[in-house]
């Protein structure tokens, strides 16, 4: 049975991944967003609400999980971090195999997720693209983040692996800095590329 190809989409914060996979996603490549999956699951009337109050007592109120009082209840603390995330790590693993299934006839698949290398996901996928910029233009673009401060930023930062390490274990590297234009021509190019390699895998 053929799959299609796994690219792992990936970027630091401020880079503009989320802007790179809606050029895949428009592109007419399937895109399975992550972060997207987490919101849905842990919003209103999500299937591991439930679960998360119950491990973790006034986290949520009328509109799911409340990431701020979540937060307070699990920040610096490896231990219930670990226990959160094997609430939420096999539930997002169940709705990427499902998408999975859905696409298997697409030559090439995304899967969205910011922290790849972080977690380790890089292993799981075939190949990994990196979307980046230049620092001063990742600054500028996360300083404009609403209640966004040096000092968050600066912590954000310490939790990613950095840029230029990123850069060096990808595949490929999608940049950012320039025109939107001419990003999206370097997405075409590069899908392009990728729908030859799945037919050269699959010996289509």
């Amino acid at each position: 049975m053929t799959r299609p190809l796994v690219v792992g989409l990936t970027g630091s914060i401020g880079m503009g991944k989320s802007t790179v996979a809606a050029m895949f996603e428009a592109a007419g490549v399937p895109v399975f967003d992550a972060d997207a999956e987490v919101r849905a699951l842990q919003g209103p009337g999500g299937r591991l609400v439930p679960e998360i109050e119950a491990a973790f007592p006034g986290s949520t109120d009328e509109t799911g999980v409340s990431r701020e009082r979540l937060g307070a209840l699990v920040f610096g603390d490896p231990e219930k971090l670990a226990r959160l995330e094997a609430i939420v790590h096999p539930a997002v693993a169940a709705k990427r195999e499902a998408f999975l299934l859905e696409h298997a006839g697409a030559p090439v698949v995304v899967f969205d997720i910011p922290l790849l290398f972080e977690k380790g996901g890089a292993n799981a996928v075939d190949t990994v693209v990196v979307v980046s910029a230049p620092a001063e233009a990742q600054r500028r673009r996360v300083l404009a983040r609403p209640g966004m401060t040096e000092e968050k930023f600066a912590h954000i930062l310490g939790l990613q692996t950095p840029d230029s390490e990123k850069r060096t274990r990808a595949d490929h590297v999608i940049d950012t800095g320039i025109t939107l234009e001419r990003t999206e021509d370097a997405v075409i190019e590069l899908i392009d590329q990728l729908r030859a390699q799945s037919a050269a895998q699959t010996g289509l």
